[in-house]
């Protein structure tokens, strides 16, 4: 399969929707496994080291496209550099790929931009500790003025000498608070993790930052949110102001994922900088005087726009570690060779034509990563360095300069293809031998190249609803778009017709477009990119996602997520096969293990192991990734093949229990699973696995302490396919015959209700259920309510629905009282559970046969009774009759009432809870009104004050005491001070119209 050129860019760019449960995060520490010195390797050295965990402070994302194998068997070879691939270097030796057991890098492993020694930085650190935090305990109880923003917790973001602000959006506007607040603390502070996605609180905390001279690691990136589309904030910082520089003892600083168009010369003035990243800029120069930098031991600039590097940055006499991939360098510096600490330098993906001869004198360098350049030939200077290891891949090496483009002829002259948007309504459209570019609603591209039609001709394109016949979808597939259907069929193209189809972002999976010729499905050759940029499919956003292909025929297609796919062809000479998303995950075919040749396919499933601790009930319970293995011919092997999956997740070869180390095979046929542990030679290195097989099929290893291991897994297994999910029903407020049905993942059921709530009301979503991905469902209305039964998705009277997780799932129709009923119909939407799937095991199946098994969840509905002109009666809101009390304990009017309501705030249910209103009508009453304070907390005193009518007298005493009793000593005693005030003006106007005797009473009360 071929990657697409979507993978090649910045992990935000990656897709967000999620496989049942499959959940795409290794709990595994991403650099187990990887040869690199303690420098390189922050994580475990902190921890080591008993610092805070500073992983993440010097960690940039970086791209992924392709993998450096390094060799932990196999001693080094001591004749010349290693180079993959066994590529030929220029001195003529032929470089051998051996045998590796161990990746240096992970795909999506985060060391590539690690900063290098974080325990240095540390034991600097405790060296110069001035000043004393206080614990998380009596950070909790410091009062701020003005306080914090809701979301953020003081006890959270305030530890010993760290101060951790990345995590809230628009946390960084905390900071001024807390120097306001608890200076002196801060003045001690060493560890600062800030965001930089909101600009004025940004501003705020760079005023501060000069006050923090104790400051150690300084962090300010973006990309920590997410907007509503599900992309990234970008980082908004674009300079540092000078002042910056009075932070002498500053030794780690990463700005990554800003807006940074030059090195801030403040930075140049900080004596003990040892590592600075820049990651995902838009620097295009560094300044000549960068050498000034002489500490500097890391430096990561990946993911910017340099053209050129000053010959200064040979100055850098302490660096170790230089990544510059990601830019568009053609070539560097002779001073580059100076650099006599060099350890590890990056520089994939630019546009280098050549090496600099003098590169031969970095004896250090251990790491040159070169790939994706346009490198034809490997200089000799490398191979007076025998413990180098190069990654060259996709360079052009060997191979002669390629000609300049002859120019074009008349008739290669380019044309412009003439473009066609086409509305909701316009299903056909004509396309002529000139071409065209068809933008459909939606996102969808179609791009007819000139000549692919002789005459002019009619085409026409439909969205299906994904119903099963028109979606096909294997194990572990997830459904990313609608069905698009191109007519006429049988219509053939002179020249391939590009086709994308719009989808959603998916996460670590791999995107490939489906066809169905109308009796088969079929994988298509895929390609991803952004549309155009002229035509968004989201309103003032971006272009959507497309998944293209090239097809001389039109059918229908829909694009498909699944776990990436790893192929190779086995030959009788033996093979490696590496999974690319997960390194460590290798198979090694021997030679004879096959006469014919044999193509082989790998896909590997990341499990979360605290989901499978959940769900089989065992704490110490650890798995590793899930092995679908496949091959054709589907025959035997005649050796035995050798496969290396990494240790579960906490696992170590040092610690295992090998009574509970467990491998299991499984038949995707008929979903079972079979412990296998005592059938095949099973041992283990400190991080990996490895086992021998003669059949593909799937394999899991687990380590658990429970019995009857094969069941537990295929229960697992089962549960982790499913999604949970919860239904809402909706109705218009301005028209509740609409009704608006919906059924969506658990995680995303929230944000869709609040983006609904202005147009729509209705009960709170559903209790949780589980759905698999394709599983039908059917939605009744009830108890007095219909729906149009002639509609061809409704059967039996029920809506029919089809669950795809990716997708809406969504439907409106209209309902009216059924036949005979009048008046206000209090009736119900309840779902039930439609076909079962064909792949269930039977023992599951057999769990879901019968009526009170197929029900899902039941939701009220209520339609108002109709008027004399046939509409609706909508009822408006009231509230109880005021003045609220009686002559013993006063009176408070509605405006009284609302002078309180404004001050109540957020201890509102507090108040409600002492008032005596029940649980469930303040979660009422707050999902009612989730969106509106101040309507909230008026709703609740009127509901309240509703109540009091048959509650007899002291309905106002009633609410001072709950008012004290909820630490609002300052409403109760305004309470009293209104009763006070309405009695005095009460005796006073009985003494003007001459009744103060008939009241004495209230005279002496008042007196």
């Amino acid at each position: 399969m071929e990657r697409s050129s979507e993978e090649g860019v910045a992990p935000d760019e990656e897709d967000g929707d999620q496989a049942a449960r499959w959940i795409m995060t290794p709990d595994r520490s991403e650099d187990e496994g990887v040869e690199v010195t303690p420098a390189c390797n922050p994580s475990k050295t902190a921890s080591q080291g008993g610092g805070p965990d500073l992983s993440r402070d010097i960690l940039a994302i970086r791209p992924w496209e392709g993998l450096v194998y390094q060799d932990q068997e196999e001693p080094e070879r001591k004749t010349g550099p290693n180079i993959s691939r066994g590529v030929m270097s220029e001195g003529g030796g032929e470089v051998v790929e051996p045998e590796r057991d161990a990746p240096s890098v992970s795909p999506f492993s985060l060391t590539d931009t690690c900063a290098p020694s974080i325990s240095s930085l540390s034991s600097y650190s405790s060296t110069h500790h001035h000043a004393n935090f206080s614990s998380s305990s009596s950070s909790s109880s410091l009062s701020l003025t003005p306080p914090l923003p809701p979301s953020v917790e003081l006890s959270a973001v305030l530890t010993d000498t760290k101060v951790t602000l990345d995590v809230y959006q628009g946390g960084a506007a905390a900071l001024p608070l807390l120097w306001g607040s608890i200076p002196g603390q801060l003045k001690g502070l060493q560890y600062l993790r800030l965001g930089s996605e909101d600009k004025a609180g940004l501003d705020g905390a760079l005023d501060v930052l000069p006050h923090l001279t104790q400051l150690c690691s300084l962090a300010i990136r973006g990309h920590y949110f997410y907007d509503s589309q599900g992309d990234p904030l970008p980082g908004l910082l674009t300079t540092l102001p000078t002042s910056i520089s009075s932070l002498s003892l500053l030794v780690h600083l990463d700005l990554s994922f800003n807006q940074l168009s030059f090195l801030p010369p403040c930075l140049l003035s900080l004596p003990m900088l040892s590592s600075l990243l820049l990651c995902h800029n838009r620097l295009s120069a560094l300044p000549p005087d960068i050498g000034q930098l002489s500490t500097l031991t890391y430096l990561s600039l990946l993911g910017n726009q340099l053209v050129s590097l000053p010959p200064s940055l040979g100055q850098l006499k302490a660096l170790q570690t230089l990544d510059i991939s990601y830019n568009h360098l053609q070539h560097l510096p002779d001073e580059i060779g100076y650099l006599g600490e060099l350890v590890k330098l990056e520089l994939s993906h630019n546009k280098l034509n050549q090496l600099p001869e003098t590169m031969g004198s970095l004896l250090s360098l251990r790491e040159l990563v070169i790939y994706s350049n346009n490198l034809r030939l490997i200089p000799h200077c490398l191979n007076k360095l025998p413990l180098l290891k190069i990654d060259v891949r996709d360079n052009p090496l060997g191979k002669p300069p390629t000609p300049p483009p002859l120019p074009p002829t008349s008739d290669q002259a380019e044309t412009t293809i003439p473009e066609l948007h086409l509305g909701f309504n316009q299903h056909s459209f004509c396309v002529s031998s000139a071409g065209c570019h068809v933008f459909l609603p939606g996102g969808a591209e179609l791009l007819f190249p000139p000549g692919c039609l002789e005459k002019t001709k009619r085409l026409e394109w439909v969205e299906r609803r994904p119903e099963r016949k028109w979606v096909w979808l294997e194990e572990h597939d997830i459904l990313l778009s609608r069905p698009l259907e191109l007519r006429p069929h049988g219509i053939t193209f002179l020249k391939p017709v590009e086709v994308c189809v719009p989808y959603h972002r998916t996460k670590r999976r791999e995107v490939v477009v489906r066809k169905f010729d109308g009796q088969s499905w079929s994988t298509l050759s895929t390609v991803l990119r952004r549309g155009n940029e002229s035509h968004s499919s989201h309103p003032g956003g971006r272009p959507a996602r497309l998944a293209c292909c090239s097809v001389n025929q039109f059918s229908w297609f829909m694009a498909v997520s699944r776990p990436v796919k790893d192929s190779c062809s086995v030959t009788p000479a033996g093979a490696l096969l590496v999974s690319t998303s997960d390194p460590g995950i290798k198979l090694h075919f021997p030679p004879d293990s096959t006469v014919q040749t044999r193509a082989i396919t790998l896909q590997v499933l990341q499990v979360s192991v605290s989901e499978v601790q959940a769900l089989c009930g065992d704490p110490q319970a650890s798995v590793s990734p899930l092995l679908c293995l496949s091959q054709t011919p589907n025959i035997h092997f005649l050796q035995p093949i050798k496969v290396q999956v990494p240790l579960p997740s906490g696992v170590t070869g040092h610690t295992v229990d090998k009574s509970c180390l467990h491998l299991l095979h499984g038949d995707p046929t008929a979903q079972t699973w079979t412990d296998i542990t005592s059938q095949v030679s099973l041992y283990v290195t400190h991080l990996y696995a490895i086992f021998y097989i003669t059949h593909f099929s799937w394999y899991w290893l687990w380590y658990t302490t429970q019995r009857c291991v094969s069941g537990v897994v295929r229960k697992v297994y089962q549960k982790l396919k499913q999604f949970k999910v919860q239904f809402f029903v909706l109705q218009r407020k301005t028209d509740p015959s609409q009704v608006l049905l919906q059924c969506l993942p658990a995680n995303k059921v929230e944000v869709r209700v609040q983006s609904l709530a202005e147009q729509y009301e209705g009960p709170q979503p559903s209790d949780v259920c589980d759905l698999l991905e394709g599983e039908q469902f059917f939605a009744g209305f009830e108890r007095g309510l219909d729906i149009i039964a002639d509609r061809p998705d409704c059967v039996g009277g029920r809506l029919r629905f089809e669950f795809y997780s990716s997708l809406k799932n969504l439907k409106e129709v209209y309902i009216s009282p059924a036949q005979g009923q009048k008046g206000p119909v209090r009736g119900q939407v309840s779902f039930y559970r439609g076909e079962i799937p064909s792949n269930l095991p039977e023992e599951v199946a057999r769990k879901r046969k019968g009526h009170d098994s197929q029900w899902l969840a039941t939701l009220p509905l209520r339609l108002p009774a109709l008027n004399s002109e046939n509409n609706y009666i909508m009822e408006e809101v009231t509230y109880p009759p005021l003045n609220l009390g009686d002559p013993e304990s006063g009176y408070l009017t509605e405006a009284n009432l609302l002078s309180i309501s404004l001050q109540i705030g957020q201890d509102w249910r507090v108040i409600g809870i002492n008032l005596g209103l029940s649980y469930t009508e303040l979660d009422r009453i707050q999902y009612k009104h989730r969106d509106n304070l101040g309507a909230l907390v008026l709703d609740m005193l009127f509901h309240w004050a509703r109540g009091q009518s048959n509650a007899g007298p002291g309905a106002v005493s009633r609410l001072v005491a709950a008012m004290v009793e909820s630490g609002r000593r300052d409403l109760a005693d305004e309470i009293e001070d209104i009763l006070n005030l309405g009695r005095r003006k009460y005796t006073e106007s009985l003494r003007r119209v001459g009744l103060e005797a008939e009241s004495p009473s209230l005279g002496e009360t008042q007196q």
